[in-house]
C-alpha cells in the first residue's frame, strides 16, 4: 500500500463493493445513487478503475448469481481484504484532511 492518495474513481469503486459483490453497472449505479447523481462514471473511467484495482489485487472477479438467460458479458467483482485495507487507509487520510480544513476555516468546510 502506498501513502499516495487513491484517485477518486478508484476509491468510489472500492466503497461501492464494501457491501457486497456487484457487476460494473451495479457499481456505477451505487456511485450515482450515493452521490445523488453528482457522479455518473462513464465506461472508460469505471472499467479503467476496475482494471487498475484488479491488477493491485484490491478487487477480484467472482461468479455472479445465476440469471436467466445467462449473460456471459456481465462480470461481477468483490473487494479483497487488501482492498478493504486500502479503502480504510484512504478514508482515514480523508478524515485527516477534513479535520485540517475545519480547523483552518471553521464553518466553511
Amino acid at each position: 500500500m502506498s501513502d499516495r492518495p487513491l484517485p477518486p474513481t478508484e476509491f468510489r469503486v472500492l466503497l461501492a463493493l464494501l457491501d457486497g459483490a456487484k457487476h460494473g453497472h451495479g457499481i456505477k449505479t451505487d456511485v450515482r445513487d450515493r452521490t445523488e447523481g453528482r457522479v455518473d462514471m462513464g465506461p472508460g473511467s469505471l472499467y479503467g478503475a476496475i482494471k487498475r484495482l484488479a491488477a493491485r489485487e484490491w478487487i477480484r472477479e467472482v461468479d455472479g448469481p445465476s440469471i436467466e438467460p445467462p449473460d456471459e458479458r456481465r462480470r461481477f467483482y468483490e473487494i479483497t481484504p487488501a482492498g478493504r485495507a486500502a479503502a480504510a487507509v484512504e478514508a482515514s487520510r480523508m478524515r485527516e484532511l477534513l479535520s485540517i480544513a475545519e480547523a483552518k476555516a471553521p464553518g466553511s468546510a
